[in-house]
């Protein structure tokens, strides 16, 4: 589970969110019942005192004060009942005192007198010495004569205690099971809903500027994930349009400058060759002749890269031995490292079949050779090696040359990038060549890699789909073995 994500970080918002709401209306919901409670249970007192008062201290100078107690302890029973019950007259002394309570929760001696109020009624909260508390209700009763009670009815709040306990106990043990299923409910409710925007990223990823026509996928939902896909789409078709403007300009600009190039590249031949010339003309005509043939190269890669970025490598597919192709084609070049004193080794024993253009796949060969030839200085040496791996085909060639800097490792790639200090003083490389490696790569399917050690030397892996997972059906030419 990804913690930075979006449907994480919903799910957690939402889990805290609703614990805030849990924590506030649980802390109510017991005060709220506590209170409803004691103040029930308080009623319910202040009604039996002020029954005793009316029904029976108002006729006590008549009736007698021992009458008025003998019909408390017969009609209440406090004892039976867990209750508690005093009356005092007006001078303090106590009229009548309920013996203990037959669940021992309270000692009734042990519950000092009411204070002094001028209220004729009132409640009050008595904590005891022992940790327990009682719920006090009293009435003040006037009787025939002047004479003047206090009537004072209670009971234990154990049992309130009790259930605001267990009470409090399910408020903490539901209240994390509530947070945990509304955390998992809302990372299945965030999941469900940015799905769309997975399908969206998951496709993204695989859009890159040979598949521009691609288009992201569109929840028609009428919300905000709707607006967001269809944006990407126009901005996609507005870059699907720049780059084919782009190719299309590359591709006309090289095909255009190929003739008038060869015609100076002509001229200037002819005329480098008249006997008339000069000397010191004939130099500056042939330093003008070298850059002219420099240009036209870069002109032919331009070229090169605008067809296969039209796709133009995948027309002449056959099913070949690159490790093959790879021994063959540093064969030719062998010339090129033995003039510069560099020892090259081959691991091309093995078929390493691929499916692809043949031409172009050995463009590969000979850019990488050459620029793995050209960077190693006299004595070093050259690997190439070609093997299949976890079924894919993987090309390698390995020098022991100048090696790039990490700052240019990501960079070597690009078009016209030139690495500086050694890799490209007096080469005179237009920065296409890897490019094109690249370009040839990826329109097969596959992909280039580097590692690279400044001085230590270079190692260039192209990793390309083996033959056995690609369809006869994709080979338009046949095979070929």
């Amino acid at each position: 589970m990804n913690t930075r994500s979006i449907r994480f970080r919903l799910a957690l918002w939402h889990a805290m969110l609703l614990a805030a709401a849990c924590a506030v209306l649980g802390g109510l919901l017991y005060v709220t019942v506590r209170e409803y409670l004691n103040d029930a249970l308080l009623e319910t007192q202040s009604r039996r005192a002020r029954q005793i008062a009316e029904t029976l201290l108002a006729d006590a100078p008549r009736t007698g004060e021992a009458y008025v107690a003998r019909e408390i302890k017969l009609l209440y029973a406090p004892e039976l009942g867990d209750r508690f019950i005093r009356v005092t007259r007006a001078d303090g002394s106590v009229l009548y005192l309920s013996g203990p309570p037959d669940d021992q929760s309270f000692d009734p001696a042990a519950v000092p007198p009411a204070r002094a109020e001028r209220r004729a009624e009132f409640t009050r909260l008595e904590r005891l010495g022992d940790g327990r508390s009682l719920l006090v209700a009293a009435f003040r009763a006037a009787a025939d004569g002047g004479k003047s009670y206090l009537v004072e009815v209670g009971t234990s709040a154990g049992p309130i205690d009790r259930f605001a306990r267990r009470l409090l106990v399910v408020l903490l043990l539901g209240a994390p099971v509530v947070i945990a299923l509304a955390l998992l409910g809302g990372y299945f409710l965030a999941r469900r809903s940015l799905g769309p925007v997975a399908r969206i990223a998951e496709k993204a990823e695989n859009i890159t500027q040979h598949n521009l026509s691609e288009r992201l996928p569109v929840a028609r939902t009428g919300d905000e994930l709707e607006r967001l896909a269809v944006a990407l789409n126009h901005m996609i078709t507005r870059l699907d349009d720049a780059f084919g403007n782009s190719k299309r300009f590359v591709a006309d600009a090289s095909h255009e400058l190929r003739t008038p190039l060869t015609v100076i590249q002509g001229e200037l031949e002819n005329l480098a060759g008249d006997p008339r010339l000069p000397p010191e003309l004939r130099d500056r005509v042939g330093s003008t002749l070298e850059e002219v043939e420099r240009l036209g190269k870069i002109v032919q890669k331009l070229f090169a890269l605008s067809r296969l970025d039209a796709g133009e490598a995948q027309s002449e597919w056959v099913r070949l031995d690159i490790a093959a192709l790879a021994g063959a084609t540093s064969d030719q070049m062998l010339l090129l490292a033995e003039d510069r004193k560099i020892r090259v080794t081959r691991e091309t024993d093995k078929p390493v079949f691929v499916m692809g253009d043949r031409a172009r796949l050995k463009q590969v060969v000979v850019n990488l050779f050459d620029n793995a030839v050209k960077y190693t200085p006299p004595g070093g040496s050259v690997h190439i090696k070609a093997v299949e791996s976890g079924g894919s085909a993987v090309l390698e060639i390995a020098d022991t040359g100048v090696g790039i800097p990490q700052e240019s490792v990501p960079l070597v790639f690009e078009r016209f990038y030139r690495v500086d200090r050694d890799r490209s003083a007096g080469e005179g490389g237009a920065g296409l060549g890897l490019s094109i490696v690249r370009s040839i790569c990826a329109a097969h399917g596959g992909r280039v890699e580097v590692n690279s050690v400044p001085g230590s030397g270079s190692r260039f892996r192209v990793i390309l789909p083996h033959a056995a997972e690609r369809p006869e059906a994709g080979d338009p030419k046949g095979t070929e073995l």
